[in-house]
C-alpha cells in the first residue's frame, strides 16, 4: 500500500482568502458610510477629482486636510504589491514622506500661498489612486512587458495630471503647471518602478 502524502497548503492558498476577506471587512463599512452620507464628504470630492483628471478642480477642494484617504490608498498599494510577492511597505512610506516634504518645500518656494506638508500629503495621496489600480493589476499579470510599460506610463501620467491639477487649483498657479507637474511625475515614477520591479 502506498501512503498518501498529506497536502500542505501553500502560502498563497492561505494568504489570498484571508487577504480578500479582510479587505472586504475593512472596506465595506467605509463604502457604505461614503454612499449613505447625507452631505458629500471632502474625500468623495477629492477622489472624484482624481478619477476625472481633465475636469476643473475647485480652489477650495483641499481646504479640509484629510489624511485618512491617502493612508488607506498607501495601505492598499502596499497590500496589492504584497499579494504579488513584493514587500515594499517601508519603501512606500519612505518615498511618500520624502516626496511630501520635498514637494511641499518646492511649492512653497514657487508660490505666495503657504502650503502645509499635510495638505501636500493629502493631494499626493489621493492622486495615488491610479497607481493603486496598477498595483492591483500586478497581482493578475506581469507588468514587465509592453502591456506593463503602457499601463505604467498611463498611470504615472494620470497621477501626475490629477495631482498637478489640484496643486494648480489650490495655489492659483495656472502659468506654472509644467513646473508643478515635473516633480509630481518623478514621484509617481518611483511608485511605478516599485510596482513593476
Amino acid at each position: 500500500k502506498k501512503k498518501k502524502k498529506k497536502s500542505i497548503p501553500t502560502t498563497a492558498a492561505i494568504f489570498f482568502p484571508l487577504f480578500f476577506s479582510a479587505q472586504a471587512l475593512l472596506l465595506s463599512p467605509l463604502c457604505t458610510i461614503m454612499a449613505l452620507s447625507p452631505s458629500p464628504s471632502p474625500s468623495r470630492w477629492q477622489t472624484a477629482s482624481v478619477l476625472h483628471p481633465f475636469s476643473r478642480a475647485d480652489q477650495h477642494i483641499m481646504d479640509d486636510t484629510d489624511l485618512a484617504g491617502p493612508l488607506l490608498f498607501c495601505l492598499l498599494f502596499g497590500s496589492f504589491l504584497l499579494a504579488s510577492g513584493k514587500v515594499h511597505f517601508g519603501y512606500i512610506y519612505g518615498v511618500a514622506v520624502l516626496g511630501c516634504v520635498g514637494l511641499s518645500g518646492v511649492l512653497n518656494l514657487m508660490s505666495d500661498t503657504e502650503l502645509s506638508v499635510a495638505r501636500t500629503a493629502s493631494v499626493l495621496g489621493y492622486s495615488l489612486l491610479p497607481m493603486v489600480a496598477l498595483s492591483s493589476l500586478s497581482v493578475l499579470l506581469s507588468l514587465k512587458g509592453v502591456v506593463g510599460l503602457v499601463l505604467s506610463v498611463t498611470s504615472v501620467l494620470w497621477c501626475t495630471l490629477s495631482s498637478s491639477k489640484l496643486f494648480v487649483a489650490v495655489l492659483s498657479m495656472q502659468d506654472q503647471w509644467l513646473l508643478i507637474a515635473y516633480p509630481c511625475g518623478l514621484l509617481y515614477g518611483v511608485f511605478a518602478l516599485l510596482t513593476v520591479f
